[in-house]
């Protein structure tokens, strides 16, 4: 029997009428919901502006993808490695403790970055810099769903915006990834190489700063272990390692797939508008992938889905993995636009699903940390492609660059398939504990 549950109406008192399904207007509706989004929206922006930006910058003072790649590679893996801490940080002490010393490092990191580029440094010399550089990303973005998870988690019939949430976040993350790229590429191609880099680190500290500011929705400190608030208020509210669930290690795993993505299609974009000898097509053909992304992300937010997210992770899975193998044979630009276009399409269900899973299995007081696990893993994976895609572009052309989203999204998919059993919540796999003592049902197949 499947353990799918109808979020619309589980739980509705027999004899009466179903609430009517949550959707965006009622999300946004929700009291201080814009203090956060609009503060968070500007300060996520620089974060589809880095890789890109470093790739440019590099490229130009070393003419080669495979150093330029390398050196985004040890960004990513650094914003991997510190992620997590920052979010377990900002679950310990607070948002703005971590944000606004991690802004003013990630700005004076970035500027050292683009001088020793411009100054023909070494390439380990940028690689001291890219470390700092990637450690101090802010996670606004993990940030955000975490407030949400906050101001939803008082009643029952908020929490079932959380969906909705989740999908109104990776339209957001998209619409960036559908601007940034363009943005940057626009900037380094047409003012200066390091004109996109500028950009990003001054974005990054002023809407950074903005987004700290916003103390009142700002979820509450997680207690030790053992001193949480006695009754049901202080349910879910100690202190627990995100990495301790299984279902978390396995969403990490998956979504390094979705970075091998982000990274390939970064690269081998950029070597592809080069081989064609027209530069300026690389922004509109990410932001053509990015698309897809966002509009699937709008599409999952408003249906009103009968199976559950591990079931709809999986289909995902299984489509993005179906449209990344044309990627390598595709030699058009208006052929490479609309399978990048499908590509994006199934990656929005992807990582909606894996973020909705994180509200059902991890307790209130870790889903910062949570959510920075895999957001990391995002970048981690998107590191080592970019890396692998830029020597193989070097090597052998575009074409061989656009085979690392298809390695990486079909270990990925395996990797789900063995260990998709761990993504169901302990509680009974139709149950999952809300903050503030609530209880909502959810669909978990």
């Amino acid at each position: 029997m499947s353990d799918t549950v109808d979020t619309t109406t589980a739980g509705a008192p027999e004899g009466t009428t179903p609430a009517r399904r949550p959707g965006y207007g009622q999300l946004l509706r929700t009291p201080g919901a814009w203090t956060f989004l609009l503060p968070g929206f500007a300060a996520r922006q620089p974060f589809a502006m880095l890789t890109i930006g470093i790739v440019l910058l590099v490229e130009h003072t070393s003419g080669s993808y495979g150093s330029a790649g390398i050196v985004a590679a040890v960004t990513g893996v650094s914003m991997a490695l510190f992620a997590p801490q920052n979010g377990k940080l900002a679950d310990r002490f607070g948002q703005r403790a971590v944000l606004v010393p991690g802004v003013l490092l990630h700005a004076v990191s970035v500027t050292a970055l683009i001088v020793l580029a411009l100054a023909g440094a070494p390439l380990w010399a940028l690689f001291v810099a890219a470390v700092p550089t990637g450690a101090s990303i802010p996670q606004v973005g993990p940030m955000v769903r975490a407030r949400w998870a906050a101001v939803l988690g008082g009643s029952e019939e908020r929490a079932r915006l959380l969906p909705t949430a989740a999908a109104f976040e990776s339209v957001t993350d998209e619409f960036t990834f559908v601007i940034g790229p363009v943005l940057a590429t626009a900037l380094c191609t047409g003012v200066h190489p390091a004109a996109g880099l500028i950009a990003e680190g001054a974005l990054t500290l002023a809407g950074g700063l903005l987004f700290a500011a916003q103390r009142r929705t700002q979820p509450k400190v997680a207690r030790r272990r053992g001193t949480a608030a006695s009754g049901p208020a202080g349910a879910g509210r100690e202190r627990v390692s995100a990495l301790s669930v299984p279902g978390v290690r396995v969403l990490a795993v998956v979504f390094l797939g979705i970075g091998s993505v982000f990274g390939g299609m970064q690269v081998s974009l950029t070597a592809f508008a080069d081989e064609i000898g027209n530069p300026g097509v690389n922004g509109l053909l990410y932001g053509v992938f990015a698309a897809g992304n966002m509009l699937a992300g709008i599409a999952c937010g408003a249906i009103a889905w009968k199976s559950g997210p591990r079931r709809r992770l999986i289909s995902g899975y299984v489509g993005l993995t179906l449209a990344a193998s044309g990627l390598w044979a595709v030699h058009s630009v208006p052929l490479l636009g609309g399978l990048g276009l499908l590509v994006g399409l199934f990656i929005a269900p992807a990582l909606i699903s894996g973020y909705t899973l994180i509200e059902a299995l991890v307790p209130a007081g870790a889903r910062t940390e949570a959510f920075t696990w895999l957001t990391g893993a995002v970048a981690l994976g998107q590191a080592g492609a970019v890396s692998v895609a830029g020597q193989l572009a070097d090597a052998h052309g575009a074409s061989a660059g656009f085979v690392v989203p298809l390695v990486g999204t079909a270990l990925a998919l395996a990797t789900l398939l063995v260990l998709r059993s761990r993504l169901t919540p302990k509680a009974s796999g139709l149950v999952a504990a809300r903050g503030m003592g609530h209880r909502v049902p959810v669909a978990v197949d």
